[in-house]
């Protein structure tokens, strides 16, 4: 990582944004839905829109129906997103419900990265499956094998991606820092509940505190989740968040102040203990 002083490109900086969406079954509906956040984002000159986990397809909850309408990667959802991504020239991160045959009749909650040209430029399959709190999404949905981090960029700004339920597991985090990454984009569908919007505020800050980087989450607002889509700076500032209703959270990520957070913090340099793969 440069420090602060290497040169001028770092006082670059980059907009991204998150969408706070409500997807229903429909996933042409829930595309034109998209478009208009896409829009509205690329006006305020976003290289990156981010929305949340199941984008393609969602109910209330986790059900039959959104399982029945999985689709594979080359399906209508990724195609319709590629060519959002070209029309706007901006990158692109959703959540869907992919089918696979190697799982069926379970899916796989997977989040794709489409490049300004609608290039698949990264895909992560959710490792950690939401059975807690009285959800159970291994019913449904297969994790996905551990597997080195994607890393795209976006800008000159390496970006990883890891899904909501994810947060609670920092050695992920870790290991997508360690592959390289300056921002996480975390698609979420955060489920409500008790202290649910505690803990999500306090495991993003976390998150960004302990690798020196930019969080970027986007979660489903109410009532398929508790909204609260938000930017966390490399201290765990919170440069910009929604409420509960959908919306779009829009910031500046810089170069310059990355790299002096992690010279002033260089707690990354510093570590003594290392996290491997443990065995599947």
């Amino acid at each position: 990582m440069p420090t602060p002083e290497d040169s001028l490109w770092l006082d670059r900086t980059v907009t991204v944004a998150a969408a706070q969406f409500a997807p229903g079954l429909d996933v042409h509906e829930n595309l034109a839905g998209m478009a208009r956040f896409v829009e509205v984002a690329a006006r305020r000159r976003a290289a990156l829109v981010v929305f949340p986990e199941y984008a393609a397809c969602f109910a209330r909850r986790l059900d039959d129906e959104v399982v029945a309408r999985a689709e594979p990667l080359d399906g209508p959802f990724v195609t319709g997103l590629a060519e959002l991504a070209r029309a706007h020239h901006v990158h692109l991160v959703a959540g869907l419900a992919e089918a696979a045959p190697d799982v069926a009749p379970r899916v796989h909650n997977t989040l794709v990265a489409l490049s300004p040209d609608g290039g698949l430029e990264a895909v992560y399959r959710k490792v950690h499956l939401f059975d807690t709190f009285g959800h159970h999404e291994s019913k449904r949905v297969a994790p996905g094998r551990l597997a080195p981090a994607q890393i795209f960029e976006v800008s000159g700004i390496a970006v990883g991606l890891q899904a909501g339920y994810d947060l609670r597991f920092p050695e992920l985090t870790r290991g997508i820092i360690s592959a390289g990454a300056e921002l996480v984009a975390v698609p979420a569908q955060w489920a409500e509940g008790s202290l649910k919007e505690l803990h999500w505020r306090t495991l993003l800050q976390a998150r960004a505190i302990e690798s020196t980087a930019y969080l970027l989450a986007a979660g489903q607002p109410v009532p398929h989740g508790i909204g609260r889509s938000m930017v966390v700076d490399p201290m765990g500032v919170i440069l910009s968040a929604t409420g509960a209703e959908p919306g779009l959270v829009v910031a500046e990520i810089s170069l310059q102040r990355l790299a002096q957070v992690r010279a002033t913090n260089p707690a990354l340099l510093g570590r003594r203990i290392r996290v491997a793969t443990d065995p599947e």
